[in-house]
């Protein structure tokens, strides 16, 4: 690190269990996000100036004038820009000695896969099960570790998925594919701004913390946020044996994707 980036991050310097090192491990670390929206906007800013050297965004919409009462990435100045173009612009400006890639596509298995092998880290900030699912699979496959949000009207939850964990549950043991869970979308529920701000921001937490290695992750546990209320909730997940995504890969009956 250079001297402007000692003194950038001299207050996670002076911490303990970051230090020196700790902080090199974020500066050298690429973590991808799936979405650029709500949640995307606050848990990339965090990132940035955190400093994790590599921030890839991946999203395929344009900026709304909607948008703009949760999504702090972006301006009404850049409304119709997409979206990741708009977060690159933004995180740059925050830390511009970082390298942010934007990629504007709704990436498919293939892809979500290429871009799970190429990560530290991934952060599913998406809004709907498919692409959750998705990117679960990809995230197993490669053994890349997935902290996952998602948040509707004044509710919020997230947890953290990592495959290099034997006992680790996936997304899919807490809600498989076949459930049928209908997806809500705020833009017919709503969503209260603020609590996109708590979710990304403890999603960005969560990812710095398995760059770094320290404290314990949000493994097993799924952490439920009642945003009227202000009342945090944790419950034990378990991995599923017979899991169709992550059981053959502990040698177990199933399937998933390589």
């Amino acid at each position: 690190m250079n001297d402007n980036q000692l003194l950038r991050y001299s207050r996670h310097i002076l911490l303990d269990d970051i230090g020196i090192e700790g902080q090199q491990r974020l500066l050298d670390a690429h973590v991808v996000i799936i979405g650029a929206g709500g949640l995307g906007s606050p848990a990339a800013l965090y990132l940035a100036s955190g400093g994790i050297g590599h921030i890839t965004l991946v999203d395929d919409d344009t900026v709304d004038l909607t948008n703009l009462q949760r999504q702090v990435m972006h301006t009404t100045g850049r409304i119709g820009e997409p979206k990741v173009e708009s977060g690159r612009a933004a995180l740059l400006a925050i830390n511009p000695d970082i390298e942010v890639t934007a990629l504007r596509e709704r990436a498919g298995p293939e892809r979500l896969l290429e871009l799970a092998r190429a990560a530290t880290v991934v952060l599913d900030c998406s809004d709907n099960f498919a692409t959750r699912h998705a990117v679960n699979r990809a995230c197993v496959a490669a053994g890349t570790p997935l902290v996952s949000g998602a948040v509707i009207r004044f509710d919020g939850q997230l947890a953290v998925f990592d495959a290099r964990r034997p006992a680790a549950p996936c997304y899919a043991c807490l809600f498989p594919e076949d459930t049928g869970f209908e997806d809500v979308a705020c833009s017919t529920m709503g969503v209260f701004a603020p609590l996109v701000g708590v979710v990304g921001a403890v999603q960005a937490a969560e990812a710095m913390k398995l760059v770094m290695a320290i404290g314990e992750p949000l493994v097993g546990r799924l952490l439920m946020l009642d945003g009227k209320y202000m009342e945090w909730t944790a419950i034990g997940v378990a991995r599923n044996p017979a899991c169709p995504v992550c059981a053959s890969r502990h040698g177990e009956s199933g399937n998933t994707v390589d």
